[in-house]
C-alpha cells in the first residue's frame, strides 16, 4: 500500500529553492486562493518615467561634474 505523501515544510522548500520562507508562504497562499493563474508573473516592476524637463535638469547637474 503506498504511503501518503507528506507536504514539504515551507522552510525545506525555501532552502531547496534558495528563497525566503515568506516567499514560499506567499506562493502557497496564492495557489490556495487562485490556483495556477495566481502564480503567474505580473512581469517586471516598472520604474516611473521621468519627464523631459526632469531629464534635462538631471543632465545639466551631471554636466557640472563632481563638486568635492
Amino acid at each position: 500500500m503506498p504511503r501518503p505523501q507528506r507536504r514539504a515544510t515551507a522552510s525545506t522548500l525555501a532552502k531547496d529553492l534558495r528563497v525566503s520562507v515568506r516567499s514560499v508562504e506567499r506562493w502557497r497562499r496564492a495557489w490556495r486562493e487562485g490556483g495556477v493563474e495566481a502564480l503567474r508573473s505580473a512581469g517586471p516592476a516598472n520604474y516611473p518615467a521621468i519627464t523631459d524637463a526632469e531629464f534635462a535638469a538631471l543632465e545639466e547637474e551631471l554636466g557640472k561634474g563632481p563638486s568635492a
